[in-house]
């Protein structure tokens, strides 16, 4: 799917037609201006809206009598009519509509000119959108939380995308703060888990090592989590640590120390270099820019904005001082008090938002800021927005805060504190290897037999997070997830290949698709693409890849009950129509896997 501000002219699908008719009709017969509901249905119609339910009271008529009314009405319209073979008024006053088939087969021959773009819109045409996610910390290992967040946000992107919007990723990252004194802390004084020699040793060790190799990068990362792992432990057990750390915590927000400054300059180069390898194996795209991310903010960077503009508006009376330090007050937020300088002068996390907020719309005037993270701080951005609307109330309007659940195993949440944090290589890993048993038998080459287990380990994976709406946990389930039947990424995956195979069948008997065959009565994989426009625009405009993953699995079944039932490539004229029917599903299929950040296999 390409990605560009402006799509291909689609023509109007059924969905907005019926809602802009409805309006006017509403508009004509009432004199009233509403925004209807129109929705998907499956059981009683195409569509369906109820406009004249909730239409009703103002207008002093039934629901039913009002439906009826508007009914009438549409029916006169030929914009109407050219699409909708019947209207019902059904229940308490609802409006079903039904699709005529040549509709949908017609559909068709769009879906096939339109190939990659079909689904893309232009509704979000012009806008710019920075969208922040992933956010993982220097001096710590990118665990299975991060996932999460990097999954739900680089789908949440291709969404706005697809819908017109001129996209810019950012990611900000806590490079300063008592996480980073911990792991410094650690190398300096640490061991390695095995007790054997010093962290300080194997740090200078692999600092010698020129080479920038994926093993170098994965061991760095390492050993600045064994580190970090060991100075937590100290900080809770050992009162002369936490006195160490603390004063380390100050000399790297001062750069006052050469050798602190030596250990820390380099172990956040080594955290960037591997967070970069990270993106590559999920699959992000690079930007233009080079990196993963249009954007890269720091909180050392943020942290002296912050801290000024609190200073600022505590004169303002905006903040107030509180035994040492700066707090946003319970009666300014409506919610609770919240500390944005603390009692040692430093800029908390709430300031250095502050601060994040004017930088990124400096380097990008944008027109809305999407921030993902996990829901462990949704109270905490509640305060800081009620307190960005004090200082910058546009900014807060532009601004739209999405959280998502937590990613645990079955063996429960893991602690990065503790030094045995499940890391998203190591899952990833283990992901890989039970597919790797599992398509051992495959004619596949031993070279696609590695492309494929890469591709179908990261469906698996990033389907399990995306088909559960954001905000909730999951407890990631390793055989459900790399199944090729059922509700799995690999089954979406393996369902593109079968069409894909069917497809290679055709070419190679020379059945070209032709949709002029079409027959008697179309069946429910038509209406299932038609709808895939309005499933992209719904998951788009309320942020929920889910909706996406819903779709894309009932339309696999749907193929694969087709393919099951019929023989798609023979040599009856109708065979050409199949074949198009085929590839149209492979379109779709592959454009909505797109939206997931999901590749699609030709044969597996």
């Amino acid at each position: 799917m390409t990605n560009r501000v402006f799509c291909a002219k689609m023509p109007l699908m059924a969905r907005l037609i019926l809602k802009t008719e409805i309006e006017r009709v509403v508009k004509h017969l009432f004199n009233k201006e509403i925004s209807p509901v129109v929705s998907i249905e499956e059981r009683f119609g195409d569509y369906a809206s109820n406009a004249a339910m909730a239409l009703a009271k103002d207008v002093g008529l039934s629901p039913r009598d009002t439906a009826e009314k508007i009914k009438r009405e549409l029916e006169k319209s030929e914009t109407i009519t050219e699409k909708i073979s019947k209207i019902e008024v059904a229940g308490p006053g609802f409006l079903n509509f039904y699709v005529k088939d040549a509709v949908f087969a017609e559909n068709l021959k769009e879906i096939l000119s339109s190939g990659d773009d079909y689904g893309c819109n232009n509704s979000r045409a012009g806008e710019k959108v920075m969208i922040e996610f992933t956010d993982p910390n220097p001096f710590k290992e990118f665990h299975i939380g991060h996932l999460m967040g990097n999954m739900i946000g680089e789908s949440i992107a291709r969404l706005l995308e697809i819908s017109g919007a001129e996209i810019k990723r950012a990611i900000y990252q806590g490079d300063v703060g008592m996480h980073v004194a911990k792991s410094v802390y650690g190398l300096l004084h640490g061991n390695t888990k095995d007790g054997g020699s010093s962290i300080r040793d194997k740090f200078e060790e692999l600092k010698k090592v020129s080479e920038k190799t994926v093993q170098a990068v994965f061991d760095r990362a390492a050993l600045l989590a064994t580190a970090y792992a060991f100075g937590a432990r100290k900080y809770e057990s050992d009162e002369s640590a936490r006195r160490e750390i603390a004063a380390i915590n100050k000399k790297i927000y001062d750069r006052s120390d050469e050798e602190i400054n030596r250990y820390y300059d380099e172990g956040k180069k080594w955290s960037m270099e591997y967070f970069e390898e990270i993106y590559h194996v999920l699959g992000m795209r690079e930007t233009k820019k080079g990196g993963h991310f249009d954007y890269y903010y720091l909180e050392s960077e943020t942290g002296k904005l912050g801290k000024k503009i609190v200073g600022e508006y505590l004169e303002k009376g905006v903040f107030r001082k509180s035994d040492g330090a700066v707090v946003f007050p319970k009666e300014k937020s409506g919610l609770h008090t919240r500390v944005f300088i603390n009692s040692e002068g430093l800029p908390t996390y709430e300031a250095k938002e502050l601060g994040l907020a004017k930088i990124k719309y400096e380097d990008y005037p944008y027109d809305t800021s999407i921030i993902i993270t996990g829901n462990e701080v949704d109270e905490y951005f509640k305060v800081l927005l009620r307190a960005m609307e004090y200082i910058y109330p546009d900014l807060a309007k532009k601004t739209k805060h999405i959280s998502h659940g937590m990613l645990r195993l079955r063996t429960g949440k893991m602690s990065s504190r503790m030094g045995d944090v499940k890391t998203a290589i190591e899952l990833i890993e283990d992901i890989k290897k039970r597919v790797a048993d599992k398509i051992s038998d495959s004619d596949l080459s031993d070279k696609d037999k590695e492309r494929v287990v890469g591709k179908v380990s990261l469906a698996a994976l990033k389907y399990s997070i995306l088909k559960q709406s954001p905000g909730k946990d999951i407890v990631f389930d390793f055989e459900k997830s790399i199944s090729f039947e059922g509700d799995s990424g690999p089954y979406l995956q393996y369902t593109y290949a079968r069409c894909m195979s069917v497809l290679r069948l055709a070419e190679k008997r020379g059945i070209v698709p032709n949709v002029d065959y079409f027959p008697e009565k179309i069946t429910e994989i038509e209406k299932k693409l038609y709808s895939f426009p309005d499933i992209i625009s719904e998951a788009e405009k309320n942020f929920t890849p889910n909706r996406v993953c819903t779709y894309l699995i009932e339309l696999a079944r749907l193929f694969n009950s087709f393919y099951a039932e019929q023989r798609i490539v023979d040599e009856r004229p109708e065979s050409q129509y199949r074949v198009a029917l085929t590839k149209a599903t492979a379109i779709t299929m592959k454009n909505g896997l797109h939206c997931l950040g999901i590749e699609s296999p030709d044969k597996m």
